[in-house]
């Protein structure tokens, strides 16, 4: 028995949700999404609670259902609260600022690196150092994070780079004589 799909997904205040065979739409503050469920689980509304259960008992089933009861979480919370991802740039030169809807960043290359924000993402800066993204899609904000980190990952021995605020960089001892 799966121990995450078993648990009903609560429906905040101010948050709408529509159920259309197995695609779920869920409206609220910060805008709407909407996600497809796989044909191996089911999906009911009671009482502003969203219970996933399995079609069947076949492994597939099984497997599905935990997934699709965290892909509906995260539609409601999404809507509700939105998600958050922090990047921290460190480095002697390495900077970034917002330039209207472009994020610039200078990360020891000849040029800048000019990375313009997609639709439902919003991408400040409050220190030079410093990099927030926000959005309602939890996997639209990891993914966007993923490709800003991906232009300069942190290195190894001095750990410069651009990394996720709080991740440990593993160290490693330079050269001796």
């Amino acid at each position: 028995m799966s121990r995450i799909g078993k648990n009903p997904v609560p429906v905040p205040d101010g948050v709408t949700v529509e159920l259309n065979g197995n695609t779920v739409k869920a409206k609220g503050k910060l805008g709407e999404l909407s996600e497809t469920l796989v044909d191996d689980v089911v999906v009911s509304l009671e009482d502003n609670l969203i219970h996933v259960k399995p079609a069947n008992d076949s492994k597939q089933a099984r497997q599905m259902w935990g997934m699709s009861r965290s892909k509906v979480n995260n539609l409601v919370e999404g809507v509700s609260q939105g998600f958050k991802k922090e990047l921290e740039i460190s480095g002697v030169g390495y900077r970034a600022q917002m330039q209207g809807n472009s994020l610039v960043l200078q990360l020891g290359f000849s040029h800048e690196v000019k990375y313009p924000a997609p639709d439902g993402i919003k991408i400040s800066c409050p220190e030079q150092t410093q990099v927030v993204i926000e959005g309602a899609d939890k996997q639209q904000v990891g993914q966007v994070a993923a490709e800003i980190r991906a232009y300069r990952p942190p290195e190894p021995y001095k750990g410069k780079g651009v990394k996720y605020a709080g991740e440990y960089i593993l160290r490693k001892e330079g050269k001796k004589k």
